[in-house]
């Protein structure tokens, strides 16, 4: 194979001369003629007797030309786009047969390549970054999650329905004295003041007893999903059965030996409040993260191929689906159940898409620009972690991945540490009460003599699972298999 000639003819496309040598072409054709020889007709042989010269005298001399062709042409237009440096992606591919004969095959391609793109600004990208101090607050409602799960039911016989009682009702809806379909249920249980049902409803349950029957009046509202209910008045016919309450365990040292390994509440709180404290601050930087790769989305310049878009969200869905299918359900199932269709499921992946697209982008040009070198030693680094995290050989994760595509990954953290390390990140503004808006107002005053905020480096977040790992993919898709 021989790049003659490689040529841009369009926007991101490419047009490519490729020559395949009389050799591997008549191999190929050799290799076409044994494969069908068998299911040939010839005029004095044998079934599958004839020899490739009579079959191509008798059909002529191109009989096996297109099989060849075919056979040849993958290895030969790679081969091609390697020579010619270009960075091909998967999108229509427009063939045109120049010659095709005993001398060889020459044919032409018309590729789509990665799109040229340009960007600035990228050093010094300001950001602003939250607390990630756990307020007693944030604690306290965390306990409360925890007590809440330990909580058991009581029967509730001294007292009328209250709010957050959950209660065994029997209903049936009437509308202009009709009962009307789907407004009839048996020993529904509610919890009042959750908000599920009709505005009204709930409330109107507040303060009946066990074994009370009553009616419940109430207006659907005018955006409710039954057009022949909305905006119209209707009667429930109640019966309470039976009113539960949650009882909530004490807050003691008990409780936290219940539900943890520590002997004291206060341990358990401690624990607790390091455990919110890392996950605050790890959510803190994903902002953090999220602000520069906006800066970054916002700075690429350059016409990105649609087929780019297109290519990432088929691999979106495709590992959406198999996510749904470790869940026992089916891609065509999920659309039935969501009112979708292909096209809207689409739709719905193409945003992200689109952004995910362009932060790779972006980061394989900052790596470009900025010189990062990836190392013998770095890939051999990244080939252990990958091994070790999907429990693989090392051999087999090498066999798997492609070293060149292994290390434009790399090139893109190397480009994502160098963005975060370079960003100017300031600590933002407390979020204030209005009781507190005269100290905020002083504290203002004060911040604006203070000198200018230092830089901040990011640790690895959202940036790093923002641009897509192909190497890290293809790692996953072969240990599924």
């Amino acid at each position: 194979m021989s790049l003659k000639s490689s040529n841009k003819v369009d926007t991101n496309r490419w047009q490519l001369e490729v020559a395949v040598d009389a050799a591997t072409f008549n191999s190929a054709v050799d290799h076409a003629y044994k494969k069908q020889k068998n299911r040939i007709n010839i005029p004095g042989f044998r079934k599958g007797k004839a020899p490739r010269a009579f079959i191509e005298k008798f059909y002529g001399s191109d009989v096996f030309y297109d099989d060849a062709i075919n056979e040849v042409y993958p290895d030969a237009l790679e081969g091609a786009v390697k020579d010619a440096k270009l960075d091909m992606i998967q999108d229509k591919v427009d063939f045109d047969l120049v010659s095709a004969d005993a001398n060889g095959l020459v044919f032409k391609a018309t590729i789509t390549v990665k799109p040229e793109v340009s960007i600035e600004n990228y050093k010094g990208i300001k950001a602003s970054k939250k607390s990630a101090e756990v307020a007693d607050e944030e604690l306290d409602a965390e306990l409360k999650k925890i007590q809440d799960r330990n909580s058991r039911m009581v029967t509730v016989e001294d007292r009328p329905a209250a709010n957050d009682d959950i209660v065994d009702i029997d209903f049936e809806g009437f509308m202009d004295g009709k009962a009307f379909e789907g407004g009839k249920a048996e020993n529904y249980t509610l919890t009042l003041g959750a908000g599920q049902f009709i505005p009204g409803f709930e409330e109107q349950i507040v303060g009946k007893n066990s074994g009370n029957e009553f009616d419940v009046n109430v207006t659907f509202p005018e955006d409710y999903q039954a057009e022949d209910l909305k905006g119209k008045p209707a009667v429930f016919k109640v019966k309470l059965h039976e009113i539960k309450m949650k009882e909530l365990p004490e807050l003691d040292d008990d409780f936290a030996k219940d539900v943890s390994d520590f002997d004291t509440l206060d341990e358990y709180k401690a624990d607790m409040k390091k455990h919110l404290g890392e996950q605050k601050a790890e959510a803190v930087q994903d902002d953090v993260d999220n602000q520069l790769i906006d800066a970054l989305v916002e700075a690429l310049q350059g016409e990105i191929p649609q087929a780019m878009y297109e290519n990432k969200v088929n691999d979106d869905i495709r590992d959406f689906s198999y996510r749904l299918q470790n869940q026992g359900l089916d891609i065509q199932s999920y659309m039935k159940y969501t009112g979708m269709d292909a096209a809207k499921l689409r739709d719905a992946f193409m945003p992200q898409a689109e952004r995910q697209v362009k932060i790779r982008l972006a980061l394989e040009k900052i790596a470009e620009l900025e010189k990062l070198a990836v190392s013998d030693e770095d890939i051999e680094n990244e080939y252990k972690k990958m091994a070790e995290n999907y429990q693989m050989e090392a051999d087999k994760v090498k066999a798997v991945v492609n070293k060149e595509d292994l290390a434009k990954d790399i090139a893109v953290e190397k480009a994502i540490e160098f963005v975060r390390s370079n960003a100017e990140v300031t600590d933002a503004a407390p979020e204030t009460t209005a009781e507190d808006s005269k100290e905020a107002e002083t504290t203002e005053k004060k911040e604006a003599k203070k000198p200018a905020a230092k830089k901040v480096a990011a640790k690895k977040t959202t940036a790093k699972k923002a641009a897509t790992k192909s190497a890290e993919k293809a790692v996953k898709e072969d240990s599924a298999e």
